[in-house]
């Protein structure tokens, strides 16, 4: 068994290492042309092409943890196909790899790319993309989401926070800081803060370029007061820390899972809608089991029996599957957003339906044979 595990894996490893290179290849070329428009834009601040290759190799860590479920699925249909067409297969059954040992023999080499997926997707990928970001952000800008920036929330004692952020700088310096102070008895606008810049230190936020507004009112029948009030320099008490700001302005697929969950407490206490980031975080979880998902619908290829055919159509087959699985994947995290699906349903139902779709297909095959 040792000599038949020994074969099966040292193929299936090959073929896709060969699939992953060569995905990555693509995906370098597709990156290093969007770059050079960057390099373009940025050659006047300095974004050299040295910085623009450094960028795009730091997106390889990222490309791999989503290219790996694919790879791992036309590598070891490609195997399976070749070890049918070739009669290998056929030996390896006469010799004792019934069909539920090959099914766990795939599985075995399927945990050890759930392991590669999952530290890529949850260390890897993440750390090189927060990199990649802030060296653009030297050059190309700080880092923001569209024009609103970010939103959160806060409370504090009687009161409520609506707090916006434009922009986030490599350094760590916040800008186009808006702060709206709310009584959370009434829900009245209590002060605006808007500031140039800040920092956050110990105990808060310490702003710059501060423009503060509060509204006073002396009895509930006398009129409305505004004080304006200018200054150099202030701190405001808060809780959120430079990781919360930095969550809310990455996209969720792009951090850790760790991180996803306290960014999803933190919008949970906050009463803030946390289902999109749920849904990405159950992602996360199930994603690099899809690598066991691709090693069960590859391993009914090994059952068909030709002699003369052309594999190269088998494995389109397969790449036809896998796209059909993403697309699916992805199209259950929107639905499961806009219709308020359970999280860990909208994403696990993807793998959970190939899963069976695939065992039944074996085992049809299995029993007709």
């Amino acid at each position: 068994m040792k000599t038949i595990r020994r074969l099966v894996y040292s193929e299936v490893l090959r073929a896709v290492g060969f699939v992953t290179l060569a995905f990555l290849a693509l995906f370098f070329f597709f990156d290093l042309v969007d770059a050079l428009g960057d390099v373009r834009d940025g050659a006047a601040r300095g974004y050299t092409v040295a910085y623009g290759l450094l960028v795009v190799a730091l997106q390889v860590p990222n490309h791999l943890y989503e290219l790996m479920p694919i790879a791992v699925l036309i590598g070891t249909i490609f195997v399976m196909a070749r070890l049918a067409a070739s009669s290998e297969f056929t030996i390896l059954r006469t010799s004792g790899l019934g069909p539920l040992r090959a099914l766990g023999t795939l599985m075995l080499l399927g945990a050890g790319f759930v392991v590669v997926t999952f530290v890529f997707g949850d260390y890897v990928a993440p750390a090189a993309s927060r990199a990649a970001q802030t060296l653009q952000a030297r050059f190309m800008g700080d880092i923001t989401v569209g024009r609103t920036g970010a939103w959160l929330k806060d409370r504090a004692n009687t009161r409520t926070y609506s707090v916006n952020v434009g922009a986030l700088s490599s350094d760590g310096t916040l800008n186009h800081v808006r702060i709206y102070e709310f009584n959370a008895e009434d829900g009245h606008l209590v002060s605006t803060t808007k500031a140039d810049r800040g920092r956050i230190v110990a105990g808060g936020w310490k702003l710059e370029g501060v423009d503060r507004r509060s509204f006073e009112q002396a009895g509930s029948q006398a009129p409305l007061r505004m004080r304006v009030t200018r200054q150099e320099q202030w701190q405001w008490p808060t809780d959120l820390s430079l990781d919360t700001v930095a969550a809310a302005l990455l996209s969720p697929d792009r951090m850790q899972t760790l991180d996803l969950f306290q960014y999803i407490r933190h919008l949970q206490a906050n009463g803030q809608s946390a289902q999109r980031y749920e849904i990405e975080f159950w992602r996360k979880v199930f994603y690099p089991l899809s690598c066991l998902v691709m090693m069960v619908l590859a391993l009914p290829f090994a059952y068909l029996h030709f002699r003369a055919g052309n594999i190269t159509g088998y494995v389109f087959i397969g790449v036809l599957v896998g796209i059909s699985f993403f697309l699916l994947n992805n199209v259950f995290g929107h639905i499961g957003n806009l219709r308020d699906w359970e999280p860990w349903l909208a994403a696990a139902s993807p793998g959970f339906i190939y899963s069976l779709l695939s065992l039944a297909l074996f085992g049809w095959l299995v029993l007709r044979q």
